[in-house]
């Protein structure tokens, strides 16, 4: 992170800015929703109903336009930053700092490593800013139509921090091995022409490891989610059938745990990256030294 704010510090401050506008409107959907369930269909108002529609799409445009701009400004941050690592690797050959590395090993850190460290760095601040927002965001609201809907949000979230960071680790440790085996493999070919066999099994074994984790991960969130969903139509469907609560509010806790899916998931993959690029970074520091780093 300090990398980060090192190489592109302005860059996200709009980057936070923009991110702040997009989970601004994260709840007015809901809000859309459920007065067009209870007010204008309740009361036949077909005018409102329209008015409503509209407002609700002009809401959606915005968001997604905000949305656009957000990640092309990334990806503009992102390949800048890929651009001065592998122009690092460059000067650190011409100067001679860091380690004498193989021409192999050079290979794989400018081809397959620069890219995730760089493409981390546009999503490095705005992403667990949005997603966090839009959660925040969200679960307020919810808990502003009714109470309850705290208890539904912890139940849904809070399990996953039990099975979510070991599976990480599990997943870092591999990926710490597959690049340092992936430099040897390069390093083969430069030397030899051909791969050692072993090397190249060792990956495979790695890379499914790290599909079994990941994988699983998302298996666990998925039911997770679909968890909550079944509470929220069992409790909800009964509080509405004795009219404790309107059939619009019960469709905006659905539709509010739907928009908690994606924004969860989304920093938990934002979490995982951040902690697979910490190591990818680490191992890159190591290569080419702090001070050759430091000249990009």
């Amino acid at each position: 992170m300090g990398y980060v704010v090192h190489s592109s510090g302005r860059h996200q401050i709009a980057l936070a800015v923009l991110s702040a506008a997009v989970f601004g409107l994260s709840s007015v959907p809901l809000e859309l929703q459920r007065r067009v369930v209870n007010d204008a269909i309740k009361n036949g108002a077909t005018e409102t109903i329209m008015w409503l529609a509209i407002a609700y799409a002009g809401v959606a445009l915005l968001e997604q336009v905000l949305k656009m701009v957000l990640n092309v400004y990334r990806g503009w941050v992102s390949e800048g930053a890929v651009r001065t690592l592998r122009k690092t690797l460059e000067d650190v050959e011409a100067t001679g700092h860091g380690e004498h590395d193989t021409a192999g090993t050079r290979t794989a850190m400018a081809v397959a490593e620069a890219e995730p460290i760089g493409g981390f760095v546009g999503m490095a601040i705005s992403e667990p800013l949005l997603q966090a927002g839009m959660l925040l965001s969200v679960i307020g609201y919810m808990a502003w139509l009714e109470p309850w809907t705290l208890l539904l949000s912890a139940g849904y979230l809070l399990p996953q921090a039990l099975f979510v960071p070991p599976m990480q680790q599990a997943i870092n440790r591999r990926a710490e091995d597959r690049i340092k085996t992936l430099r040897r493999v390069g390093g083969d070919i430069v030397d030899s022409g051909t791969p050692d066999d072993r090397r190249i099994e060792r990956v495979f074994v790695l890379n499914m490891g790290i599909y079994k984790f990941k994988y699983g991960m998302n298996l666990g969130m998925n039911l997770m989610y679909a968890f909550a969903v079944a509470a929220a139509l069992g409790v909800g469907g009964w509080f509405a059938a004795t009219g404790r609560i309107d059939v619009g509010t019960v469709v905006a806790v659905v539709s509010g745990l739907g928009k908690l899916k994606d924004p969860w998931g989304d920093l938990v993959n934002w979490g995982r990256e951040l902690s697979v690029d910490s190591v990818k970074y680490r191992l890159f520091v190591d290569a080419v030294g702090r001070r050759g780093l430091a000249t990009a």
